[in-house]
């Protein structure tokens, strides 16, 4: 028998939060369009892991939760929460909110997992603490890391395998990008436009070369730039997780940071940051005063990618002059990340980049915008299912032989280095911001 568990909310605040699934489910038809594009159900072919099995589940989840709370909570975590569903739905059902919602009423009824706890609740609430562990990390990470890609630029952790598993990924760069360069507060230039730079958690702790490449786009195209100290994450791997008060937190005080600066734009070089304020956090602004929903709306109409920026907003002249043929050019392909394509509706930029950078030749890989299997903590929570969906992707990526993959998400990058350097592939993982900076 299933441990019996004490929930953390009442029967009536359960039912209530129920009830407002309902509403979500009404109008899913069980046409199972999703099977075709859910890369969890692709890797496993099992009815449980596709996005009509998950609603079915939902729809019995007070009943389902009494008797196994355990089995729903696993159940339900088995979901990328790509976006690929929702996009490909002919009903238009919203199941990215109804599975946040569910895992949001799971937490409330189970409690949170003690470590999620104390990353989420002490850890990501402190950009000061992150950058010191990061910086500490990179000077002692030469005692367990051993190089494995020279390409990609991979190592692993033979030592800390028990911890990690047998993953190949990027060594710590050493000081994070915002501990380097401090607040930036910068009149517009030439171009007369100021934005919000929100480098996100990975580009400021482990990427710094994409927060780095970023600066680079401003200073050339005469871009000023606002970003104060203090800014935290943008609450995604919270929200996703169910925990919706540390979301709400971590929401409070990027408004409280941004709220004093005069900008046009909040640009990222990471695209699920970018959908996060774009999307969720207008999603769940029921919880917000109404001075911060006002601020919330104002971000929102404002967040943009980085490569959305470059291509729309400073119309960047790409003057190719180079050949597209010929030894002399690399082929570069191109994996669409699902927050930017499915989320944000990003897909022509990107490539329009690629394809007029010099000495880059463009090829479409299969499948490009069939998801990695990365989602960030689902790599953590979800591994081997994460390496099956990422060993098709890996697959797509050198059938069409290219001397480089470029992407446009920095989770997206951990996900694709990991399964090309453990295939013994020298094929190196940019980001599409850095190759335009080299350009520049």
């Amino acid at each position: 028998m299933p441990k019996a568990l004490k929930s953390t909310v009442s029967v009536s605040e359960l039912a209530g939060q129920l009830m407002a699934l309902d509403d979500l489910l009404a109008s899913c038809m069980r046409c199972g369009l999703c099977q075709a594009v859910c890369p969890v159900y692709g890797a496993t072919m099992k009815e449980a892991d596709v996005s009509r099995g998950k609603i079915a589940l939902i729809e019995n989840l007070a009943h389902e939760m009494i008797k196994d709370v355990e089995a729903v909570s696993q159940r339900l975590d088995r979901c990328i929460l790509c976006g690929s569903c929702q996009s490909n739905c002919p009903s238009g059902v919203n199941t990215t909110d109804i599975f946040l919602r569910a895992r949001q009423l799971m937490v409330a009824y189970k409690g949170l997992h003690p470590v999620k706890k104390i990353i989420f609740r002490f850890v990501l609430p402190h950009p000061g603490l992150m950058s010191f562990g990061t910086r500490a990390g990179s000077w002692f990470q030469g005692l367990f890391l051993r190089k494995v890609n020279e390409k990609t630029g991979t190592v692993e952790a033979p030592l800390l395998r028990p911890f990690v598993g047998r993953r190949h990924f990027q060594p710590l760069e050493g000081r994070s990008f915002s501990a380097k360069s401090g607040a930036i507060d910068t009149s517009a230039g030439a171009s007369g436009i100021r934005v919000a730079f929100f480098p996100g958690c990975v580009p400021d702790k482990l990427f710094v070369r994409l927060a780095d490449a970023t600066m680079k786009v401003f200073e050339k195209h005469g871009v000023g730039v606002f970003m104060p100290d203090g800014l935290v994450c943008c609450g995604m791997p919270n929200l996703v997780s169910g925990d919706r008060n540390s979301f709400n937190r971590l929401v409070r005080t990027n408004l409280k940071r941004l709220g004093g600066g005069d900008f046009d734009y909040i640009v990222s070089p990471c695209a699920t940051c970018v959908s996060g304020i774009k999307e969720n956090w207008l999603r769940f602004r029921e919880d917000f005063t109404p001075e911060e929903q006002r601020g919330i709306e104002k971000l929102q109409g404002k967040a943009i990618d980085i490569t959305a920026f470059i291509a729309d907003v400073l119309k960047a002249n790409f003057t190719a002059s180079e050949a597209k043929e010929g030894d002399t050019c690399k082929m570069v392909t191109y994996h669409d990340s699902c927050h930017l394509k499915k989320s944000l509706g990003v897909y022509a930029q990107p490539r329009a980049i690629l394809d007029g950078l010099p000495g880059l030749r463009y090829a479409e890989m299969p499948e490009a915008d069939r998801c990695c299997g990365s989602g960030g903590s689902f790599t953590l929570t979800q591994h081997d299912l994460a390496d099956r969906i990422g060993r098709r992707k890996r697959d797509n990526i050198v059938s069409v032989k290219p001397d480089l993959v470029a992407v446009a998400c920095p989770a997206c990058m951990l996900q694709l280095m990991d399964m090309l350097s453990q295939n013994g592939d020298d094929i190196p993982v940019k980001h599409v911001v850095e190759l335009y900076a080299d350009s520049l």
